[in-house]
């Protein structure tokens, strides 16, 4: 018989397309997942993702089992406990997913020497991009800093392998070591319960994401490019938490995007590279969750505010289409992405936050909490990132809301106390005349605050923060 093996579950929460598996073939295994908050430290698990990530690994062990297996769960740290369980089982290879974060890429070379030294060895395999960042370079030889060239080298590259199927049956070691119990690893977040509402809204798990790309490709992605920025409708994949935990693979909802042959495809497929892109610039930019790519955002004048941060955090702005992605992502642990622009936007530019404070409230709240994403996309708002948007980009939320939910059925979803207002007034309620407030119940400052800032002077205070941002570049 072959020399047993440890598969170690990362990122990579699924049984189908998952390459480092399927090289098991008949090989006996112990399969584990390791709790490790001590590695990433700031960058631990958020309060959603530990949530989504009890349910996941639930219903992984659940279709190990279905094979004759079983998930072996652990606590604590990764570089001693994965080199003394494959000590434990006589393995002579860990597999694994390979991983960017600038923590986990560490704690990799850590196992990998430790390993080594006992004779085994540390195998590592692509399981959540479609390339490997360090592969892709430009013309010069140079990492990719703008999306449109990347997207180009993509898609010339061709089209991903086809997804490898799962596994119809797993051999187990024969004497397992004890693992934790699922509730043993503490994950479900203790204090009030506000992700108990979250299964209302998504089923994780291989299956769940199954489902949901299914849906998604049967339906929405025809129509992907109208209805992907109206949040009212479920006009996007909803993907994201599945990709995030590695429940599908991206080369699976590539493909099955492809098999849908529907309009709205290249653009499902651009987000997808939009998140490739985001790994590409966390590979070969590690500071990206903590610093400013752009060396002079560094000395961005920023007006920090814990009441500004907190208004903004609790859905309290006085800008409707602001608090009710706020309060969606709160009850749901999601925010759609039209919403997330708008939201952010707000943020950094009218109340001139640092950006690092919403990437670090996102982090603990949205179940698709992924550092690669979160932190591009937050540079990318703030101006300070790779391709970022442009300075002089401030959104105006009232003309957002009034353009991507015309109707104000978003708003009335998620700020109920602004339900009966007419749709005239759904996005500015400060505008509304005394008795129209009346008649729905509202009286501003008590039912739903006034706007924190004002969008004119927002956007002025937003302009002059970065014009004295140049002029001191200028200087230099």
């Amino acid at each position: 018989m072959s020399p047993p093996a440890l598969f170690w579950f990362r990122q990579d929460l699924r049984l189908a397309d998952n390459p480092g598996l399927d090289s098991l073939g008949d090989r006996p295994a112990l399969l584990v997942h390791v709790l490790d908050d001590s590695a990433a430290r700031e960058h631990a698990l958020g309060g959603a993702q530990r949530w989504w990530l009890h349910c996941s690994l639930a219903a992984l062990d659940a279709a190990l089992r279905a094979r004759g297996s079983a998930l072996h769960l652990a606590r604590g740290d990764a570089t001693r406990i994965i080199p003394k369980l494959a000590d434990e089982i006589g393995a002579e290879e860990v597999i694994a997913g390979r991983l960017y974060e600038p923590w986990a890429r560490r704690r990799d070379e850590a196992v990998a020497h430790t390993l080594e030294k006992a004779g085994r060895k540390l195998v590592l395999h692509t399981h959540s991009l479609l390339h490997e960042p360090h592969r892709l370079r430009t013309g010069a030889g140079r990492p990719y800093s703008v999306y449109t060239p990347f997207s180009r080298a993509i898609f010339a590259l061709g089209e991903p392998h086809p997804p490898i199927p799962a596994p119809k049956r797993l051999t187990p070691v024969a004497h397992p070591p004890r693992g934790e119990s699922l509730d043993a690893l503490g994950l479900l977040p203790p204090g009030p319960d506000w992700w108990r509402g979250f299964s209302a809204s998504w089923t994780p798990g291989e299956t769940g994401a199954a489902e949901r790309m299914e849906a998604f490709g049967k339906c929405a992605i025809d129509r992907y490019e109208e209805d992907r920025n109206t949040p009212r409708i479920e006009g996007t994949s909803r993907l994201s938490p599945h990709l995030r935990f590695g429940e599908i693979s991206p080369r699976q909802a590539w493909h099955a995007a492809r098999e849908a042959g529907l309009k709205g495809e290249a653009g499902f497929l651009k987000e997808l590279i939009w998140r490739e892109f985001s790994y590409h610039t966390l590979w070969h930019r590690p500071e990206l969750p903590e610093q400013p790519l752009r060396a002079e955002y560094a000395r961005f004048p920023w007006m920090a505010s814990r009441p500004a941060l907190r208004a903004w955090q609790r859905g309290l702005t006085g800008y409707p289409i602001v608090d009710a992605g706020m309060r969606q992502l709160w009850r749901t642990g999601w925010m759609h992405n039209r919403v997330r622009m708008v939201a952010a936007s707000f943020l950094v530019k009218h109340l001139l936050q640092p950006w690092q404070q919403g990437e670090a409230w996102f982090w603990d709240t949205l179940v698709d909490g992924d550092l690669a994403s979160n932190a591009a996309n937050w540079q990318w708002v703030a101006g300070s990132g790779a391709d970022a948007a442009p300075y002089f980009r401030v959104f105006n939320p009232v003309l957002q809301g009034r353009k991507f939910d015309a109707g104000g059925a978003y708003v009335r979803r998620w700020v109920p106390e602004l339900a009966k207002l007419p749709d005239r007034h759904i996005h500015s309620p400060w505008e509304a005349p005394a008795e129209v407030l009346s008649r729905a119940g509202v009286t501003l400052g008590r039912d739903y605050p006034r706007p924190i800032i004002g969008h004119a002077e927002g956007r002025a205070r937003a302009l002059a923060a970065h014009a004295a941002l140049r002029a001191e570049e200028a200087a230099a």
